[in-house]
């Protein structure tokens, strides 16, 4: 299969032109979505999408209890799937939770989600990656500038920019807590980095990414090309949808105030996981899926 996105394979940057579209459903069909077309436009020209109180309150409650228990049950559990901080035990993330727990399974097919992202991906979908990031209060660690789209093409073998990541909020999101942090317009471009890929890699970048990190003079570039830097703010129960190429990043966390959201990834059934361009091993099931069912919208 042709590398449409080379990175990692040459010993300096380059920002190339995306060449696929960012939303793959004909806009004359604009009138037909589970959104506004201002959303949509919105989405199109800045790469994310915010949607505030998408969650009621009482569903917000439930998701809260649910990351808890499962934080709690896995605390002194030694997995693969459990990521703890890179300088104590703390648990940064829980992978593969919309297959392992039938609550979060539930969350991950919720109609109203999935007829958002069927109609921005163009095709029915299923899930790439999930996970819960905790981010508690003076310890939560910061993840650092990335393209999602980078790593899961290189080292997972997603062939186009065709995917959608959705950060459901399950504490409310200041300024200065480490929300997320989005780079606009960012979609439009991919920066091919350099480094070669370690073997067994993600071991070490689900703690701190080091590989597939762009390089300083590109972020500049990215961010006064888009306009600077938006950081989606809110109450818990808001949804954040972004392109998997958007740059995005957040900051540690000194703040008394924890920051913990639910992160999915909808990947098009018609953009299913070839070999790593990086001529790497696969990933892991529970970081990658390869094998999974469509996800169907009634």
């Amino acid at each position: 299969m042709e590398d449409l996105y080379p990175s990692r394979k040459k010993d300096q940057p380059e920002i190339l032109e995306r060449k696929d579209p960012v939303i793959h459903t004909d806009r004359s069909q604009d009138n037909q979505a589970p959104v506004s077309k201002e959303q949509l436009d919105s989405y199109e020209r800045n790469g994310f999408l915010q949607i505030e109180n998408f969650f009621s309150d009482e569903e917000v409650k439930g998701m809260q209890e649910a990351i808890f228990e499962l934080q709690d049950s896995n605390r002194d559990v030694t997995s693969d799937k459990v990521i703890r901080e890179p300088e104590s035990d703390n648990i940064r993330s829980i992978f593969h939770v919309h297959k392992d727990d039938n609550y979060f399974k539930d969350v991950a097919n919720d109609q109203r989600i999935l007829d958002i992202v069927n109609h921005l991906l163009g095709s029915d979908v299923y899930i790439h990656q999930s996970r819960i990031n905790y981010k508690p209060g003076f310890k939560g660690k910061e993840f650092d500038w990335h393209s999602d789209f980078e790593t899961w093409h290189v080292e997972d073998g997603m062939p186009r920019m065709r995917a959608v990541s959705l950060s459901i909020a399950l504490s409310d999101n200041y300024t200065f807590n480490g929300p997320l942090m989005l780079i606009p317009r960012s979609q439009n471009y991919y920066v091919s980095c350099v480094g070669e890929t370690p073997d067994n890699n993600y071991k070490e970048s689900l703690k701190k990414q080091k590989v597939g990190v762009p390089d300083e003079d590109s972020l500049r570039w990215l961010a006064e090309t888009g306009g600077g830097i938006s950081v989606p703010t809110g109450k818990a129960g808001s949804i954040t949808l972004f392109e998997c190429n958007t740059m995005h990043g957040s900051t540690s966390n000194i703040t008394p105030y924890p920051r913990n959201n639910l992160f999915m990834v909808y990947n098009s059934v018609q953009n299913r996981l070839a070999e790593p361009f990086s001529g790497g091993k696969k990933r892991p099931e529970y970081i990658a899926v390869r094998e999974s069912g469509i996800l169907t919208t009634s």
